[in-house]
């Protein structure tokens, strides 16, 4: 799947660099915003940057200080699925950092500037996040040991929106599809029914589909 979604991210970035060198404008308005849906569980900012009156190109970065929506689709909802053998405690304590990039074509384009793409859009976009879940320090026959977890996610997402703008202010809502790869590692300590501390450490591989329905809040920079 790693290598899939950067092959995608390739021809995507290749595509899009190639149509604005064409169109001679490449450098248009740019748009710093922020995922307010996202909030319970990490910052969201993504910075849009027009390239063409079709085109534009999404980046943004992720501050995560909390898996607990993890913690609720892994383990309260059942739908036969492996649990990672993580603790609430360190699902609610993980903190990490997430990127994304995207490719914006618009579809229906609002005539109100040669250099604004707002309008209507279809947007394929690449995910990556590593958390790291906090250590948890357990005593076992006397002796101390420590277990450690963490999560690297692989997404990728079919969006289709709505942007607005005026003037300086945008609002971007969206909604769409995707599928999203999870890698649980753990490293744990567990006594066994033989009084003998074993080890556990492994890999819990898991891709489901997903959904998606949010809206961004930002300000054009530059133009």
């Amino acid at each position: 799947m790693k290598k899939t979604l950067l092959l995608i991210g390739i021809l995507s970035l290749s595509f899009a660099f190639s149509y604005a060198q064409e169109d001679g404008k490449r450098f248009r308005s740019t748009y710093l915003k922020i995922n307010p849906t996202t909030l319970i569980n990490e910052l969201d900012i993504v910075l849009e940057q027009d390239i063409s009156d079709k085109i534009s190109i999404e980046l943004g970065i992720s501050g995560i200080y909390t898996d607990y929506p993890d913690y609720v689709l892994a383990k309260k909802i059942d739908i036969g699925q492996k649990k990672p053998d993580i603790t609430t405690e360190q699902f609610v304590d993980g903190a990490g950092l997430g990127f994304r990039a995207g490719l914006r074509y618009y579809l229906i384009t609002k005539e109100i500037g040669p250099s604004s793409a707002a309008g209507t859009y279809f947007e394929p976009v690449l995910i990556f996040k590593k958390v790291f879940y906090s250590n948890q320090d357990v005593t076992l026959n006397n002796n101390a040991y420590t277990n450690s977890a963490s999560k690297d996610v692989y997404a990728i997402q079919l969006l289709v929106g709505r942007q607005f703008r005026r003037e300086k202010l945008v609002l971007d809502p969206y909604f769409g599809i995707g599928l999203r790869g999870k890698a649980y590692h753990s490293d744990n300590y567990v006594l066994g029914d033989d009084g003998v501390v074993n080890r556990n450490k492994g890999t819990l591989v898991s891709v489901l589909p997903s959904l998606h329905l949010g809206i961004k809040l930002g300000l054009r920079l530059r133009k």
